[in-house]
């Protein structure tokens, strides 16, 4: 088995049409050497880094180059992110705190934790130009092969999933550790000034100061932006009581921070580097964005459209929180909001002592909320008028292994995910009705037609996409939330009667019970976890003998339209599903997971 071969080749050969003629002949010899499978008996790394050696042209000499092409050719990412980290990045590399594949192994002066997990496309790009990384995985970036945050298997010390903060607490972690064992060890912890709002970093730094560590060297890239501005430069007194010293440099010049940082490793105690760096638009925008055709916003984006509809058609106080995430939703110029700047436990927070009648939103992302669990639940069971909105772009809120539907567990809670202005209006008027109970919505970072039917005269209810044709009818499908719009598209020309439900726990009606009851075949599908989701509920409820169709792998840092095929919900597969379900619906009852 060729794994480098099955991770790039197949991602690398779809972005060939966006190569320069050069970039198409280096990648070719790459992925002709891939074929011959000489890179194999070592680490990931270790085999792109046979594969660099194996063809050394270097297209490009400047890593600044590199970031540009390699986000160019995904599409998007963070490109002024990692821009603005990238004299650091490069500091790192001359001393030798990144592992470059040297006669020393990487063994340099100090270890290095990557809290800013999402500039890992900076180290990349270094790697490249020093001709230790091939450049077919550049080309495969958020497309399937090379993840755009820093993972162990590709030379980091950690890995980052869910929280930006975790990476202060790693940092923490390690040097508590060498510090216990008696090793002469530092850690250097390479952080941004947004992520030092989570609320972990604060707990972080302070236990460091609490248990007198010594060795603990924090790099705050300070470019004065999360997605948004942040209200305030990064406070440096804070940082000086819990680590000691702290020291400024310019962080546009890579040399100024290797100076300087080099400096604080040589003397002794913990300390803090503050690099002054400037940062442009969060997401990557291509070249010619601005004069193209402004695309259909997502779905999440027009909830602050949708919220300022409703305030105005009710009068309701609002009080809007999010943690940095307020394009996401499209708020900025609908309603008022309150910017927490990634403190997502904060964000819930500021809703615990508001007056009862305020219609309370916290907007916030699929995995930050992550994060905030503890006050979620706090504030599900205390605060009325409570309406989470959970984006989301990923096939399982979370990731499926660890948080499959989490949130519809929590005490009083009641999980929607609308597919129309009109299934919005409706959870937002059954929140009106049922304060008590907090209302998590699901908002899809997804451009789609919705259907020409919803649930918004019952958001608790279903209703037909595709009607059942009468007495006995032997198959048809289930779907929840956004899987309604994909299954949708599919069935267009098939016909499967199909039931759509904007409730993670719907209440079906008797009729259309009996209808699925009487089913030979019953398929559920759910753009979301499977395992205590949308179908095994449905089976739980009300005895349905349905096959149930949903996520079944933890997410993967890809985009939306990559997600799809991955994960089997794209309209082509979906229709596929539906087929073989009307080709043995004569077949009998069928096994739970299909």
């Amino acid at each position: 088995m060729n794994a480098l071969r099955d991770r790039f080749a197949g991602p690398a050969r779809a972005a060939l049409p966006r190569l320069t003629p050069d970039e198409t002949a280096v990648v070719e010899r790459e992925l002709a050497e891939l074929e011959r499978g000489d890179q194999g008996g070592g680490s990931l790394l270790e085999g792109l880094r046979k594969l660099a050696a194996q063809v050394p042209e270097r297209l490009y000499t400047d890593s600044a180059d590199v970031l540009l092409r390699m986000h160019e050719i995904a599409g998007s990412g963070n490109h002024q992110s990692n821009l603005s980290s990238l004299p650091l990045v490069r500091a790192c590399f001359a001393l030798s705190l990144v592992d470059d594949g040297g006669a020393d192994g990487g063994g340099g002066p100090a270890e290095l934790i990557v809290g800013r997990g999402h500039i890992a496309p900076a180290f990349y790009a270094e790697h490249y130009v020093r001709g230790t990384l091939p450049f077919t995985p550049l080309a495969t970036l958020h497309q399937g092969g090379l993840t755009g945050v820093v993972h162990r298997a590709l030379g980091f010390r950690n890995t980052m999933r869910y929280s930006l903060g975790v990476g202060v607490a790693q940092a923490v972690s390690l040097a508590w550790d060498l510090a216990r064992r008696g090793e002469d060890r530092r850690v250097v912890c390479l952080a941004g000034d947004g992520e030092l709002h989570e609320g972990v970093a604060f707990e972080a730094l302070r236990f460091a100061h609490d248990m007198g560590l010594t060795n603990l060297v924090l790099v705050v890239d300070a470019n004065a932006k999360g997605i948004e501005p942040l209200a305030k430069p990064v406070n440096t007194g804070y940082l000086g009581a819990y680590l000691g010293r702290v020291v400024e440099a310019d962080g546009r010049d890579e040399h100024a921070v290797a100076e300087a940082l080099g400096a604080l490793l040589a003397a002794p105690g913990s300390a803090a580097l503050v690099c002054r760096t400037h940062k442009g638009d969060h997401s990557f925008k291509p070249a010619g964005a601005a004069t193209a055709t402004p695309a259909r916003p997502t779905f999440a984006a027009t909830a602050g459209h949708m919220l300022a509809a409703h305030q105005e058609r009710t009068g309701r106080d609002l009080a809007v929180f999010t943690p940095d995430m307020a394009a996401r939703f499209g708020l900025r110029g609908r309603v008022p909001y309150t910017n927490t700047g990634l403190a997502e436990t904060l964000t819930v927070g500021m809703t615990l002592s508001l007056p009862a009648d305020t219609l309370k939103v916290v907007a916030t992302d699929a995995m930050y909320y992550m994060d905030s669990l503890s006050m979620l639940t706090e504030a599900t069971t205390s605060v009325r008028n409570l309406l989470v909105l959970a984006g989301r772009s990923w096939g399982a809120w979370g990731g499926a292994h660890n948080a499959t539907n989490l949130l519809g567990l929590l005490l009083h809670t009641r999980v929607h995910e609308p597919v129309t202005a009109g299934e919005f209006a409706a959870c937002l008027d059954r929140l009106d009705r049922d304060p008590t109970t907090a209302h998590v919505v699901s908002m899809v970072d997804a451009r789609f037609d919705p259907p020409s039917r919803d649930c918004s005269a019952d958001i608790d209810g279903a209703v037909w996409l595709t009607p059942p044709g009468g007495a006995g009818t032997e198959a048809a499908v289930v779907t929840f939330g956004y899987a309604s719009v994909l299954v949708d598209q599919a069935n267009r020309d098939l016909g499967v009667p199909h039931l759509h439900c904007a409730a993670l726990a719907p209440r079906l009606a008797p009729a259309d019970l009996a209808v699925l009851r009487g089913c030979r075949r019953l398929l559920s599908v759910e753009y979301n976890g499977a395992r205590g989701g949308f179908g095994e509920w449905l089976r739980a409820e009300y005895l349905l003998p349905v096959e149930v169709h949903g996520v079944r792998r933890d997410i993967a840092n890809q985009v939306h339209a990559r997600q799809l095929p991955l994960h089997g919900m794209t309209p082509t597969a979906l229709r596929e599903r539906l087929a073989a379900l009307l080709k043995s619906r004569e077949a009998g009852r069928a096994p739970a997971h299909a």
